[in-house]
């Protein structure tokens, strides 16, 4: 076997540490490697680079298209990008997975059965970090959900589960709230799901969703969602299962795969020698199997159960009624290695699914018509706090802006209607919201809206942000307010 060239950064903290013991393991088991080293993380982001990689490092990832990386740490302060935001968005890493599987009785757990996988969209949504503060009081983080990121996804867990014989689907979204971004990626889910008639699919609303995965994880086989409540969910999922330091994760593209340990770089116990490898080591097997050498991620994966068996175990999974010794870093890894060919006497053995080298994550997204797209009436934020703020103020001003026909309909403030009609005990900051339409909610020109504006300028009001109000083939294309 040829080997795979790949990009390896140490990272912070215990990084060092547990990529070390990583690579030990798998130069042991045979692993074909060819290892290209970069730096990432502190000393980068110290050099005055904000995004804590060397512009060498991007060669490197272009060239290997894979990308094994220990944790990093990121200075206090601002001024700092998040590398992980940032290497998942620059190489279009759209895809998180994150397996998350108890290892009863050797790591302790409340959920014994738990097997399941979680699929995180890792491109969209709030970590698209799109924020403004418009107003002395109001704060603004757009959450962008696009039809594309949100079919790629949604097909990518579909496949996943169809390839590892995951019998099981469920989405999880706020769309009883945000029926417009959740609500697409939700009615996207249900348009995917009926091409795989073999597979279960099922939908929970994410704050019940939360409290089952903690409460009953063994009724969830793969999950797919959006990337905040990923995000907090893979975290949830992996500490029930016993450790976060057990958890290792895929971040796959089109073209680019990251692999790594979902917890972060420990540096109060860095350097000391006590810290769990296996995160990264699972990430590592992920890796294995993604360019094609599932038997040596076999060979690993195997021993490093027959070890949790044997009960050498790390200071965070140790218990005094099953651990028969408290092992450091490198002498788990040692100890890993020692049984390499071995496998596991209770726990199932792996087998992974036999892939083509550098399988990614392309998905064929589905055609679509065009559809019929006109602006009907405008929304105006405006900032004012005058006259205590009392909306029928400031709805009374605006009752003279009129721009042949297209005229002011509600004033909302933080998404609640105060005006006409509204209730004098709802509080009001300095962030206005005014929706102008045609009586008839007919087509407008963007004329129209530049006259709303020029006559809101002449009332000395200060529009801070404006939103076209669209319909796409007759269908809204934004919410109503609360209370309209």
């Amino acid at each position: 076997m040829s080997k795979t060239k790949i990009t390896v950064a140490y990272g912070d903290g215990i990084g060092p540490e547990i990529m070390k013991a990583t690579l030990d393991i798998l130069d042991a088991a045979g692993a074909q490697l060819e290892k290209d080293v970069i730096e990432i993380g502190e000393q980068v982001y110290l050099k005055g680079i904000s995004s804590g990689i060397e512009p060498r490092a991007w060669d490197s990832l272009r060239e290997t298209k894979v990308f094994l990386k220990s944790p990093i740490t990121t200075p206090q302060g601002g001024g700092f990008k998040s590398l992980n935001v940032t290497t998942r968005k620059t190489l279009g890493l759209y895809a998180n997975v994150r397996p998350c599987k108890a290892y009863s009785p050797f790591v302790k757990t409340h959920f014994p059965k738990t097997d399941m996988v979680i699929i995180r969209e890792n491109e969209e949504d709030l970590y698209a970090g799109i924020e403004h503060r418009q107003t002395e009081e109001v704060y603004q983080c757009l959450k962008l959900i696009s039809r594309p990121g949100s079919e790629k996804i949604i097909r990518y867990a579909f496949e996943y589960a169809k390839k590892y014989n995951r019998k099981k689907v469920t989405c999880m979204t706020k769309d009883n709230i945000m029926k417009l971004a959740d609500g697409l990626f939700h009615k996207v889910f249900i348009e995917v799901a009926r091409e795989y008639p073999d597979i279960e699919a099922d939908h929970k609303i994410i704050d019940i969703g939360t409290a089952l995965v903690a409460d009953k994880p063994e009724m969830f086989d793969v999950i797919v969602t959006l990337n905040l409540y990923g995000d907090i969910i893979s975290d949830v999922a992996a500490q029930i299962t016993g450790s976060v330091g057990l958890g290792g994760s895929s971040n796959v593209g089109e073209d680019v795969a990251m692999f790594e340990a979902i917890h972060g770089s420990a540096p109060d116990i860095a350097g000391m020698d006590i810290a769990n490898p296996s995160g990264l080591l699972n990430g590592a097997i992920m890796m294995l199997v993604h360019i094609g050498q599932p038997e040596i991620a076999e060979k690993i994966s195997n021993a490093w159960m027959k070890t949790l068996e044997d009960g050498f175990h790390t200071g965070d999974i140790y218990q005094e009624s099953i651990s028969k010794k408290k092992v450091g870093t490198q002498e788990f890894a040692k100890a890993v290695i020692e049984r390499l060919g071995h496998k596991p006497n209770s726990m199932k053995p792996a087998i992974f699914a036999k892939e083509k080298r550098g399988g990614t994550g392309s998905v064929v997204l589905s055609e679509r018509q065009p559809l019929k797209k006109e602006l009907i009436g405008v929304d105006v934020f405006i900032d004012w706090k005058e006259n205590g703020r009392d909306a029928n103020v400031i709805g009374e001003k605006l009752r003279s802006v009129d721009a042949d026909g297209l005229k002011m309909q509600l004033i909302t403030n933080r998404g609640v209607k105060v005006y006409p009609e509204g209730m004098k005990e709802t509080f009001c900051s300095d962030h206005w919201r005014i929706r102008f339409f045609n009586a008839d909610e007919s087509k407008i020109s963007h004329e129209q809206v530049i006259s709303i504006l020029h006559q809101m300028m002449a009332l000395q009001l200060d529009f801070i942000k404006i939103e076209n109000l669209y319909t796409f083939d007759g269908e809204r294309g934004f919410s109503l307010a609360q209370g309209e």
